[in-house]
């Protein structure tokens, strides 16, 4: 007998993020979000289609309205992914509230491992020297580990890419890690993010020359499309390959990990939700792998609220990512979180649901209307295309 049902189920734009917002007949509400990227349009529509489905359904039932949303349509990818996704994590913030209990108690039913999971902090400059200002900021603030930093930094998309040649490609990668490790020191982790730049040959070149420097995880050298090239660069290096946010089920990350491709495996919450993210984080605790929930930073707090409930519920967490302008505007104006941030660590909450709410303030305002995210790749000064 159903005892809850869903009333309403709407997409909401605010700013650069898509939301989800699921109503019940006895008052409770939960929110989710989509990380579609730059595809929220096409995620909207896929919400809507959707509503009518889960009109009238026991909210509670996550399981079963993941697999129906799931099997529905023949053909997926990141738009509909990104809407099943929001609609998931709003379901679970609905039981937490419905049971009185935060979500990472509802995940597996085993509760929490940990009260605080370690996070690192975004690096993002075009510039060698912003960089180590930053990482000292870090530093100063109690971070123990900085992450998306780039070895060929981080021009603007707007920018002509420079063509180098192999040698000084290579050199100039590897100079710039042994300053950053110069930097941050022994006591801090170094998280490189390589945005697939690289080619399966430089890929391997470029670990050789900065193993010595041991960072913590070598994330995306290449095109993580082709999972063979992946485990081929895993068995060439001795640095830890993170990858995996760009992939949309259980099954492409069975393929990376039978393949030994991957140490720490991306897992996105936005893009399917925590009903399949705790799937993939136990499929990786059998291999030996640990999970870095993608937080990116195109992504709002809640997707850090709802991140945390996964890095609660699993033992094989490893770190998570944290966006530089989290406690910022307009970000801590559109979504109201219980997470706080502590000496690098954000400790974990207690709040039934996942933690974090929708400012419905900001709905209409003009000063969040929607935005949409434009197509830019990156142009070579010889007129080609390259990855982002």
């Amino acid at each position: 007998m159903i005892t809850i049902k869903i009333t309403d189920v709407k997409p909401i734009f605010v700013g650069k993020y898509l939301y989800v917002r699921i109503e019940t007949d006895n008052g409770i509400v939960g929110y989710g979000e989509s990380g579609a990227w730059g595809f929220l349009e096409a995620s909207s529509g896929a919400v809507e289609a959707f509503r009518e489905y889960l009109i009238g359904k026991d909210p509670l039932l996550i399981e079963h309205h993941w697999q129906y949303l799931y099997n529905s349509f023949c053909f997926r990818g990141a738009a509909i992914m990104g809407a099943i996704g929001a609609i998931d994590i709003a379901l679970w913030d609905i039981a937490g509230k419905h049971h009185g209990v935060p979500v990472y108690q509802l995940l597996g039913g085993g509760g929490r491992c940990r009260t605080k999971a370690r996070v690192y902090c975004h690096i993002k400059s075009p510039s060698v020297e912003e960089h180590v200002r930053l990482i000292l900021e870090a530093k100063k603030q109690g971070f123990t580990a900085v992450g998306h930093i780039n070895p060929f930094l981080d021009p603007p998309r707007d920018d002509i890419g420079k063509t180098m040649s192999y040698t000084q490609k290579i050199r100039t990668a590897i100079n710039n890690v042994a300053r950053f490790r110069e930097v941050a020191g022994d006591e801090m982790d170094i998280c490189l993010e390589i945005h697939r730049r690289l080619d399966l040959a430089e890929a391997v070149t470029l670990a050789k020359g900065i193993e010595i420097y041991h960072p913590m995880f070598y994330e995306d050298p290449i095109k993580p499309e082709n999972f063979d090239s992946m485990g081929n660069l895993a068995r060439q290096t001795s640095l830890p390959i993170a990858t995996g946010e760009r992939l949309l089920n259980i099954q492409e990350f069975a393929m990376l990990f039978i393949r030994d491709a991957v140490r720490y495996a991306r897992v996105s919450v936005c893009v399917g939700g925590l009903t399949p993210a705790k799937k993939i984080a136990a499929m990786a605790e059998g291999f030996g792998v640990k999970v870095v929930p993608h937080n990116p930073g195109n992504l709002s707090p809640l997707s850090t609220a709802a991140s945390i409930q996964l890095s609660a519920s699993i033992p094989n967490f490893g770190i998570m990512e944290l966006p530089h302008d989290e406690n910022h505007s307009p970000k801590k104006e559109i979504i109201k979180t219980d997470v706080t941030l502590e000496k690098g660590y954000l400790i974990i909450p207690d709040t039934p649901g996942i933690g974090a709410r929708l400012n419905e303030n900001v709905i209409d305002n003009p000063k969040y209307a929607h935005t949409l995210r434009s197509a830019k790749a990156i142009i070579m000064d010889d007129g080609s295309c390259t990855n982002r």
